[in-house]
């Protein structure tokens, strides 16, 4: 009798930390903008993907909701999205820790640099009319490489209802100068040549104010493919701001690691997380 009883608990333990997720269209009436792209969605090695035309947001509910939830933007350079270790493999993590976990699947720019930056404003718009549904406070956004400069740009360009609660980055794509940028974000959101207004405005760190959300920031000192200044500037610009930003760097990892267990330093970012995540409550 113990036995079965043990079985079923477990049973419905599975259940509860393992919900279904549930897709929604992001624009079910049609997006304000277009990207362009008029090829059909392609499906890359290791679950990317890329010509991204219809977005979509994937949400995974939490089992015993403690009223956050987080919109996950996948890098990719914004040309490709790297859905797995930089999106849906974080799903069970963040519902453990009573967080609703969300997936953003975003249009590519192809050179449209207000297509991206309309879906994650509408992801955040979706999050807040199901937040009696899904149990839902604060809705912070996270995003990894160009999905970090996708995160940043919503944290510093927003509207009314679109600005976030919090951001997460992952080793973020953060200025456009040519000095500092991960050359192949650029150009895939803004052109091969745009204006000096336009670097300026995409360039993060110049568009901190008071009001820019608290940020967790995480990048690898040796990331050879964008360099860890785009968060040590995006950090002091937002202490220069006085808003509350928490920067963690680790000596060696290069850049995209995501998710992965092959990162020496999985175990201490997400432990830092997960106490920062409890502190923002």
């Amino acid at each position: 009798m113990k036995r079965i009883l043990l079985m079923s608990l477990l049973a419905i333990s599975t259940a509860l930390s393992a919900q279904k997720p549930v897709e929604l269209e992001l624009w079910p009436d049609g997006a304000p903008n277009s990207n362009g792209i008029t090829t059909p969605e392609q499906k890359l090695e290791n679950n990317r993907i890329s010509n991204v035309s219809e977005p979509t947001l994937t949400i995974y509910p939490a089992a015993k909701p403690n009223g956050l939830a987080v919109v996950a933007c996948p890098g990719g350079g914004y040309i490709r999205l790297a859905m797995n270790h930089e999106g849906h493999d974080m799903a069970d993590w963040f519902n453990a820790q009573g967080i609703t976990y969300a997936v953003l699947k975003y249009r590519m720019p192809n050179g449209h640099h207000d297509v991206p930056l309309s879906d994650a404003h509408q992801a955040i718009r979706l999050m807040r009319e199901h937040a009696n549904e899904w149990h839902i406070q604060k809705v912070g956004i996270m995003g990894a490489s160009a999905g970090g400069h996708l995160a940043s740009t919503a944290a510093t360009h927003y509207t009314a209802g679109t600005r976030p609660d919090f951001q997460i980055l992952f080793y973020p794509v953060i200025s456009m100068d040519l000095s500092n940028c991960h050359k192949g974000s650029r150009d895939n959101l803004l052109g091969k040549s745009p204006s000096e207004e336009l670097v300026r405005l995409y360039s993060n760190e110049l568009q901190v104010t008071g009001d820019t959300s608290p940020a967790f920031i995480m990048h690898s000192s040796d990331d050879g493919a964008v360099p860890v200044s785009n968060s040590v500037s995006y950090y002091l610009a937002l202490v220069k701001n006085k808003v509350p930003a928490s920067l963690h760097t680790y000596p060696i990892g290069g850049h995209g690691w995501g998710f992965r267990d092959s990162f020496t330093y999985k175990r201490q970012w997400t432990g830092e997380l997960e106490k920062w995540l409890r502190e923002i409550l």
